[in-house]
């Protein structure tokens, strides 16, 4: 499939919340360019201090949101979209869109997805590094021994999440403090699986993972599969709130505010006592909406991370 690359150029200091807008035109996400930080990030990320001297000339003060579309699909609706958004934020942008083949999409993921730590606990790796990575440092059942890092490895063509993003980052932080040996995980909007099989590889013993999108319930049991972990893990099509029955310990979603409050009174009955609700993709300005969702509904927020302009949650019910 080729795809349509819309790629939107704004000023850093807008980038986020140009990405939170970029976000909402496709369910599959989008990967940015942001050389603000070059230098740091470099050694933070991909772990070097050479950089090439292509990257060194680009531009800091701006930065490039591609999005992108199967070719099928006309985009005109989107770009107005996102133009009538952009300005009303009071964003300055350029826009432009051209046509890529599938391949040069794939190809343009690897070149800006390296590996990195996430919390204290993984490891997050693309897939196209694993034989690499198990070459040259001895692991055992995906666990690095050389830091005691466990692996989880991700193929980020297929953007529907990898752990890149502030919002992924916390919720895989605050699962690494709260799985538990054994427990079941109810993964609403799972994407690219990346919550789900995360929760498997940190000790739990079964997650679903449940999304509205039948390419993301694809994309995440490849996921599983890759880091054989299928047998613990299940994904569906459907409506979690009308279509998911059994309880859980752990229900994790990492969606949108308006889904969170939307939820925030619904998932009690699949919770089981004592368990924890995580919510995250609550954009700046929207956490106090959401915090007071979740108290109304009897939650207690336990838990709150912030990492730039995004929050994230942990809520226990009083009593269920």
């Amino acid at each position: 499939m080729d795809f349509n690359e819309i790629c939107v150029t704004v000023n850093v200091t807008d980038l986020e919340n140009a990405a939170a807008i970029a976000n909402m035109v496709v369910p599959y996400g989008i990967y940015i360019e942001d050389y603000s930080d070059l230098e740091q990030e470099a050694v933070n990320i991909a772990h070097i201090d050479l950089i090439d001297e292509e990257l060194i000339k680009k531009d800091r003060t701006k930065g490039i949101i591609h999005i992108y579309l199967p070719i099928e699909k006309n985009p005109a609706e989107e770009m107005e979209f996102l133009k009538n958004h952009l300005t009303k934020a009071g964003i300055e942008y350029n826009v432009k869109i051209s046509e890529l083949p599938e391949s040069s999409y794939k190809d343009n993921w690897k070149k800006y997805f390296k590996k990195q730590n996430v919390g204290e606990k993984l490891l997050i790796c693309p897939e196209w590094e694993k034989s690499k990575t198990e070459e040259t440092l001895k692991t055992e059942n995906n666990v690095l021994t050389k830091n005691s890092r466990k692996v989880l490895y991700i193929n980020p063509g297929a953007a529907f999440g990898t752990g890149t993003h502030a919002t992924t980052k916390m919720c895989l932080e605050i699962l690494e403090d709260t799985v538990l040996p054994n427990a079941k995980v109810l993964d609403i909007g799972t994407g690219s699986g990346i919550l789900s099989v995360a929760s498997i590889i940190l000790g739990a013993g079964y997650a679903l993972g449940v999304d509205i999108d039948k390419t993301a319930v694809k994309v995440s049991r490849a996921t599983a599969a890759i880091n054989n972990v299928q047998n613990k893990c299940e994904f569906m099509q459907g409506d979690a709130i009308k279509d998911v029955t059994g309880k859980f310990d752990i229900i994790v979603a990492n969606i949108v505010a308006d889904v969170i409050i939307f939820l925030s009174d619904k998932i009690k009955p699949l919770l089981n006592e004592n368990g924890i609700f995580i919510c995250s993709g609550i954009i700046e300005g929207r956490e106090n909406e959401v915090y007071n969702a979740l108290k109304n509904s009897g939650m207690n927020a336990v838990i709150k991370k912030q990492t730039d302009n995004w929050f994230a949650f942990g809520g226990k019910y009083d009593r269920i």
